[in-house]
């Protein structure tokens, strides 16, 4: 039985395509502190996505609130 090696190499457009099909999320958190007293706190969460994939999950999870949402009046 002989296992054969696909080489698959993609462009940056399936790339960035697939990024904003699935969405990435970077979460990071830095402190830097001398003798026990904090010089510099810093957060951020990033979030990268196509909007209607980021209303997608975001509804899922409960960030959308209800007053975003027009009503069918």
């Amino acid at each position: 039985m002989a296992v054969e090696k696909v080489n698959s190499s993609s462009s940056l457009a399936e790339v960035i395509d697939r990024i904003l099909d699935k969405g990435i999320v970077i979460d990071a958190w830095v402190r830097v502190s001398l003798v026990g007293i904090e010089l510099l706190a810093v957060e951020a969460r990033i979030v990268i996505a196509s909007v209607e994939t980021y209303l997608r999950y975001a509804e899922a999870v409960g960030l959308t609130s209800q007053a975003a949402v027009p009503s069918a009046a």
